[in-house]
């Protein structure tokens, strides 16, 4: 058989297009792939041949609209898939492309489409893309079958048939198309239905979404314009010795040479020294497809396939002696699942994790603690990282959760550790199966204590989700008081929801009711979500307005910046909008990061304010570096701006010998250097102040002070540079 792929070959576990043809070479049967053929031309497609059992049709490792598009619909530049990095090779909805390429130059084959596009596409499904309920991908690409989730039984069963010549339509896993509805499967409302009526749309995804277990699921069929879209049961999962055969194939852990000579594949760098620990996800998030293709139920390799994996690993001469990542969909899932689940299926009316775990879940991380620990054993290898996202929920109910957290702190976190609490508002985070915020605070404060006890400079990184369905303007503005007052940073991992097939969050998008039938809002205009979204992101520059007047009162969260009893006035001291200049690129801060700075604590009050109130604040993200920075003599400051600062005082100077008198502020206040530099806007080879007219009344609450020589208000500031 021939395996077309959307990605470029990269040859390693995590490709699916690879895992699926080794499986399949490992079981006998000789396997071709051809990567991201050109649509316009059969050079590409053709140049294998014809196969002798069947053609097999993925997008990729991500579907092809979601590689191609943002939240907000702009195409994007950049693939991470494709040798170069640019996004030129991969079509739009690419199953569909890749079966038509195939039916015109190289028909006479079954086509079976498979991949995580197919996969979320293989019933009636609302596409975000075109705003409307489309049909399932079989119906719109006219390929033979779909074998969904992952697969490697399904294909493996698939190909034997074929070879024997028997019938294949009754192998687990699998679609098809057929004009007679099968004895005993359920019938789900039909396309044309699901198309007119968005309630028939929920009860069709209801009933979808929960014949997804292999234990417990039936047969499903849907009525598309006379013919039924058949969907057999799902196969069954791989054993824990299984497991370990796939992932101790003979795999290169390279770019193809053919597709290597193209260009880089940056998805090759994040994987290459990784290794996976286990299958599937019980966290039911409602906006992630893992658990739909994956599946819920988590299925753990071995720790000896795993040592073995690392062994191999380690002997590579090439081999730098760092392990990337350490996990799988959720890293500290390994190992832990529900007994009953495992014997009678999954629960239909409660889940695992949600607000709080089951009870029937017994978390317990000593075994993923005792398998890290051999990992870092292991001759050759110096470092051990977890870079795979962390459940705190889980860390938090486990008894022995505080062993596991310092066991990462202390050996397999890297300056940050990874966290998606998605949102603070408890409206939302029920919508999106999420723990509450207390969890979460909970979490940071074990965490920075661990990180502390053990001596490590560590942060967590927050990730957020905007524009989610139940999430109005009011949500993200808490979510911003929430990260300032709480976890004291300025998040910029923050990103719109995107409405990705087969989601239960996709199907509160389109309906507007979620999976209970009640009424849920979603914001469907684009320049509303990325208002959401600036509500947090953009807050730290209005926080910097705010904090002017604390500033002029003597409550200084400015480090550096200690202002004199004199100024009164508002004008005599102003504090930028956060700088967007490429300049500042060298000394941008990690997301929620502090950066400690040469001046010390700051004076408040009498009393100490330590810098990391200091950076909560949201005022210095970036801090120009002093030995990049022009000293320029009074005559060389642009006439414009000396003829506006007559009212100085005196001149401001620092023991380095720079130049303060283009300041514009009155003797009575003293600044660093830096400070000075980051207050003033002065840039690299050209001096840039807000020149202020000492007798003309200003507004600071004006909302759009500029940094580079541009300052309005209604009174008192005008164009300098």
């Amino acid at each position: 058989m021939i395996l077309v792929s959307g990605d470029t070959y990269t040859d390693n576990s995590y490709n699916g297009t690879a895992v699926i043809g080794h499986w399949l070479m490992e079981n006998g049967f000789r396997v071709g792939i051809i990567a991201q053929p050109r649509t316009d031309v059969p050079d590409d497609i053709t140049r294998l041949g014809m196969p002798e059992l069947f053609w097999s049709v993925s997008s990729g490792c991500v579907d092809s609209m979601v590689a191609n598009y943002t939240a907000t619909n702009k195409f994007r530049k950049d693939d991470d898939f494709t040798p170069g990095g640019v996004n030129d090779r991969r079509p739009d909805r690419a199953c569909i492309a890749y079966t038509n390429l195939i039916k015109k130059y190289a028909k006479g084959k079954p086509i079976i489409l498979g991949g995580i596009e197919a996969s979320l596409r293989r019933l009636a499904h609302y596409d975000y893309w075109s705003d409307s309920i489309r049909r399932s991908v079989l119906f719109d690409s006219k390929a033979d079958a779909i074998t969904y989730g992952m697969a490697e039984l399904s294909n493996l069963r698939l190909a034997q048939c074929m070879r024997d010549g028997v019938d294949w339509k009754d192998t687990p896993g699998l679609c098809y198309a057929s004009s007679q509805f099968p004895e005993g499967y359920l019938l789900l409302p039909s396309y044309e239905e699901c198309r007119s009526d968005r309630s028939k749309y929920l009860d069709a995804f209801r009933t979808f979404y929960r014949n997804c277990d292999p234990i417990t699921a039936k047969g499903l069929a849907q009525d598309n314009g006379g013919r039924f879209l058949i969907q057999n049961p799902p196969q069954r999962l791989l054993t824990s010795e299984e497991l370990d055969g796939v992932y101790e194939m003979d795999f290169e852990n390279a770019v193809h040479p053919y597709y290597l000579k193209d260009g880089k594949v940056k998805a090759m760098e994040t994987v290459r020294n990784s290794i996976t620990t286990h299958r599937g996800c019980y966290g039911e998030c409602s906006f992630c497809a893992i658990a739909m293709h994956q599946g819920s139920t988590v299925v753990s390799r071995s720790e000896d396939s795993i040592i073995r994996e690392v062994e191999r690993m380690a002997s590579d001469p090439h081999f730098n002696g760092i392990i990337q990542d350490v996990g799988g969909p959720t890293a500290n899932m390994y190992g832990i699942e529900c007994a009953r689940k495992l014997k009678h299926g999954a629960c239909q009316d409660k889940s695992c994790l949600g607000d709080s775990p089951c009870p029937s879940l017994h978390i317990d991380h000593g075994r993923q603690i005792a398998l890290l620990k051999r990992i870092r054993a292991v001759p050759g290898v110096r470092k051990v990282f977890v870079n795979s996202g962390i459940r705190y929920d889980m860390i938090l109910a486990d008894r022995n959760g505080d062993d596991y957290l310092e066991t990462l702190i202390r050996y397999h976190v890297s300056g940050q550790m990874k966290i998606a609490p998605e949102h603070v508002s408890r409206r939302v985070l029920r919508a999106m199966g999420k723990p509450g915020p207390d969890k979460l605070l909970e979490f940071k404060s074990d965490f920075d204590s661990c990180a502390e006890r053990c001596g490590k400079d560590l942060f967590l990184t927050y990730y957020f989700i905007a524009a989610h369905p139940g999430c109005h303007d009011e949500d993200m503005q808490e979510l911003s008081r929430f990260c300032h007052s709480k976890l004291r940073m300025n998040p910029e991992q923050v990103q719109i929801f995107t409405p990705t097939p087969s989601t239960v969050s996709t199907c509160m998008y389109c309906t507007g009711m979620d999976m209970d039938g009640k009424r849920i809002f979603s914001e469907h205009s684009v320049q509303r979500k990325r208002k959401q979204k600036e509500y947090v992101v953009r807050s730290g520059d209005a926080r910097n307005r705010c904090l002017q007047s604390r500033v002029l009162e003597g409550r200084v969260p400015v480090r550096g910046v200690q202002c004199h009893p004199e100024a009164q006035d508002a004008h005599e001291l102003l504090l930028p909008h956060r700088p967007r200049s490429h300049h500042h690129r060298a000394d941008r801060l990690s997301p929620g990061r502090s950066r400690p700075g040469p001046q010390g604590p700051v004076l408040r009050d009498s009393r100490v304010v330590q810098r990391e109130e200091v950076r909560s604040a949201g005022v210095f993200h970036e801090i120009c570096d002093d030995r990049r920075l022009r000293r320029q003599e009074p005559s060389q400051v642009h006439p414009e701006v000396q003829e506006h600062n007559v009212h100085s005082a005196g001149q401001v100077q620092g023991s380095d010998g720079f130049d303060r008198e283009a300041a514009g502020f009155r003797s009575g206040a003293a600044f660093g250097h830096r400070e000075l530099v980051h207050l003033m806007g002065i840039q690299y080879g050209q001096v840039q102040v807000r020149a202020v007219q000492p007798d003309v009344p200003c507004d600071i609450d004006q909302p759009d002070i500029g940094f580079r020589g541009c300052a309005r208000s209604r009174g008192g500031f005008r164009r300098v540079s």
